[in-house]
């Protein structure tokens, strides 16, 4: 496919959408529009999470007279699947336009490829080797802990847990809401790790992928981890069913993938292309101080002014905000050595 149908690319081989990133259209009154966006917002990544919630629904997740009790035989084979999950879901897609690049740069945010470009601030200097192991041996044990003690909160009936039978109403507009609430506890929790010591002591593991790709999707200090799966948690606060739990849970984890796929497209001929909804976490992994929640369906970002939308005005927008940051900062820095 010709990108630059689509898009256009700078001198460094970089490329960008034409189409700015918009929120909602019901937040903006574009009433016209949300028949479409809800299209987009089912198809195809919320159909895909639901797919992978009734595999483990159905095929997975052992009795309920067996996660009344803790033990390590269920807690490993939950992990062994969601490892094995992740390694199918995250990694074909890393071996197709990543190691086999199927697609070369067409779509492509950053032309690199991380491969090509060893550094010291990962492990063997390689960024997907350490993307790789703290995926596997930092955040999947620490998805599957919270998996494993939400389960069993509800086995226990430490959670009110809601029948669909008698409640059905209730839980699908839960199930629907799911990628609302994701937005909402990601953005909370992302913007704080942001802040003075926080980033630099627990964040900046994260964002040493300046040019992510599927294995920097988990690649996360521990701290970072446990509160990105504890999302699954709140359906034990809220009246809910372990079935929403786990869809809200599936949505966080194989979800994590999708702003972190680095191409805007995704080839599947010739002729077709599947949009990845991956360039509203690009440019926070681009700019930093941008773009903290997801894409705008509780558009948070566009509230606290540090939405970016990928264009130049966005752009001009952000650097008045840092430069008055920085003046803030100065002046702090001013008054305290005047003090002394």
């Amino acid at each position: 496919m010709d990108d630059l149908k689509f898009g256009t690319r700078d001198k460094r081989g970089n490329w960008a959408p034409n189409k700015p990133l918009e929120v909602a259209p019901f937040w903006t009154g574009k009433f016209g529009e949300i028949g479409k966006w809800l299209v987009g917002y089912i198809w195809p990544h919320n159909t895909i999470f639901m797919l992978v919630t009734l595999a483990y629904w159905y095929f997975v997740l052992p009795e309920w007279d067996t996660m009344k009790t803790m033990s390590w035989g269920w807690g490993l084979w939950l992990y062994a699947v969601n490892a094995g999950g992740i390694f199918l879901f995250y990694g074909s897609i890393e071996f197709f336009y990543y190691i086999k690049r199927k697609q070369g740069t067409r779509f492509k945010y950053n032309h690199k490829f991380p491969a090509d470009n060893p550094s010291d601030v990962f492990w063997f200097k390689s960024q997907n080797i350490d993307n790789f192991l703290r995926t596997f041996l930092i955040s999947i044990p620490l998805w599957t802990l919270i998996e494993v003690f939400t389960l069993w909160c509800f086995a226990n009936g430490y959670a009110l847990w809601l029948s669909p039978e008698s409640h059905w109403l209730w839980l699908a507009i839960l199930i629907f809401l799911a990628p609302a609430i994701h937005e909402v506890h990601f953005f909370c929790g992302h913007w704080l790790i942001h802040q003075g010591a926080l980033y630099k002591w627990i964040h900046s593991v994260h964002h040493n992928s300046i040019n992510p790709s599927p294995w920097s999707s988990m690649s996360m200090h521990p701290v970072e981890a446990a509160f990105f799966f504890s999302e699954m948690m709140w359906h034990l606060l809220i009246p809910s069913n372990p079935f929403v739990a786990m869809f809200q849970l599936t949505s966080t984890a194989y979800g994590a993938v999708v702003g972190h796929i680095g191409f805007d497209k995704l080839e599947l001929t010739d002729e077709r292309a599947m949009d990845s909804h991956a360039y509203t976490h690009y440019l926070h992994h681009k700019y930093f101080e941008v773009n903290y929640g997801g894409d705008g369906v509780i558009p948070l970002d566009k509230w606290f002014g540090t939405w970016h939308d990928g264009t130049k005005e966005a752009d001009e927008r952000m650097k008045e905000r840092f430069r008055k940051k920085k003046e803030r900062a100065n002046a702090r820095k001013a008054a305290n050595t005047a003090a002394e």
